[in-house]
């Protein structure tokens, strides 16, 4: 027997161990079986995939992975993808890439500041902390992503970027917001973490910005269990990506590959000798952010299935609207009208003056086995991380954030991911009603 038959088996028997192990679906019990906000969906394909890797044991980044890259950016329709080792990771490298002395004047600097959201999640605006630029954050609108009529008044001579995510896989107002950035010559950073796959104006979210980023963490569009991206059309902030996620290195030979430049031993770099190897030239501080070929090669399944991964969230997340259609004392939060998001769940608010509270409703809907969830940090600066910083030095707020604590105080979510069937998706809707309702 060769070795590649011998793969070919081994591969087999792993498909036929998934038939056995994963395959088959549990039953649905109302009241009794648990409804995950999320989950991961596979089938047999990405643990074939994802033995392939092992039994090749590269476990770096290589060949999976650029296979994913290329894949990635395309579906989105830019020039360039990076993979990372998460959506987390990803926002920091966006981020820390807007910092380069290669970016000149635009270059971000520490005390400069950024728009963004406190309604998020925290590793959006936790890069601009840890590198001492100030976060300015502006309230929501009633599609819970930014308010485009405070971009003004949060405008000032420091500003220099905005970065915000699409709420939950719901597009903000793209054209708006690009048009603002690009009338004050400001970087966007689009957080497409919750949104792969979400269109506005019928393209893809994430190929608006100068960066864009995704999470391939388990709850979210597709998987590769730990991972995420950063993606770009623009060739000197993909040059500069590659060198922040690759240590800060200069050189850009594939892993396992050198002298691509044919100057490895003939180049000057600063006040380095002459034929210093450029393998070992750095010109940026930067991390060790790669992600393995074992989860790119999951990932070039998962992708296999995005798009109909996304019509199932659209599916599910339109039955559940269509359920809950004139209950009492809850408002669901929409798109707005040029956007078809992938939603990453449906969000909703306890209207002010119902008698009772977003915890009551939370806590029936749990005791039901229904999973909930709040839209992430709420309020971010209401948290113990901030009370070390101070409002108008490290950042700052425009206006009351009125939207933004209303939705800290009475908003939640439940999830509509490919894995809910219907018979779950109109038990969800019956215990939402039937509370509101009573």
């Amino acid at each position: 027997m060769t070795k590649e038959q011998l793969q070919q088996e081994i591969i087999e028997k792993v498909r036929e161990y998934y038939a056995l192990a994963h395959a088959s679906r549990q039953e649905f019990i109302p009241g009794a079986s648990r409804i995950n906000y999320a989950g991961r969906v596979f089938d047999e394909r990405e643990m074939a995939n994802a033995t392939q890797a092992v039994l090749e044991f590269w476990l770096t980044s290589g060949k999976w992975t650029k296979e994913f890259e290329n894949k990635l950016a395309a579906y989105l329709g830019v020039k360039y993808a990076l993979m990372v080792n998460s959506g987390s990771s990803a926002n920091l490298l966006a981020f820390f890439a807007l910092t380069s002395p290669l970016l000149g004047e635009r270059q971000v600097k520490r005390g400069e500041e950024v728009i963004t959201l406190a309604a998020g999640f925290p590793t959006t605006i936790a890069p601009m902390i840890q590198y001492g630029a100030v976060p300015v954050f502006v309230d929501i609108d009633e599609c819970a992503n930014i308010d485009i009529n405070a971009l003004e008044s949060a405008l000032s001579p420091k500003t220099k970027a905005v970065m915000i995510a699409h709420t939950l896989g719901s597009p903000f107002d793209i054209a708006r917001v690009k048009a603002f950035c690009d009338a004050h010559n400001l970087w966007l950073i689009e957080d497409n973490c919750d949104a792969l796959g979400s269109l506005y104006q019928g393209r893809k979210t994430g190929s608006f910005g100068d960066i864009g980023t995704s999470s391939f963490y388990p709850p979210h569009h597709i998987t590769t269990g730990e991972g995420g991206a950063v993606y770009t059309s623009n060739p000197l902030l993909k040059k500069i990506l590659l060198s922040m996620r690759d240590w800060g290195r200069e050189c850009f030979c594939e892993s396992g590959v050198d002298n691509t430049c044919k100057a490895r031993f003939s180049q000057q770099c600063g006040e380095l000798p002459y034929g210093y190897d450029h393998k070992y030239v750095y010109s940026h501080f930067g991390f060790n952010l790669k992600a393995t070929d074992l989860q790119a090669a999951i990932g070039v399944a998962q992708l296999e299935k995005l798009e109909s991964f996304v019509a199932k969230r659209r599916a599910n997340h339109a039955r559940l609207c269509e359920l809950l259609q004139g209950v009492k004392r809850l408002r669901i939060i929409q798109a707005q009208g040029e956007s078809e998001p992938a939603w990453f769940g449906c969000l909703m608010i306890v209207d002010s003056d119902a008698p009772f509270t977003r915890n009551d409703l939370v806590q029936h809907l749990e005791s039901r086995g229904i999973q909930t969830r709040a839209l992430f940090a709420g309020n971010i600066t209401k948290h113990p991380c901030f009370t070390h910083l101070e409002n108008g030095r490290d950042y700052r707020i425009v206006g009351d954030l009125a939207r933004t604590n209303a939705m800290m105080e009475r908003g939640l979510w439940v999830g509509v991911y490919p894995g809910l069937e219907q018979a779950q998706i109109e038990y969800i809707a019956k215990e939402i009603r039937e509370f509101c309702n009573a």
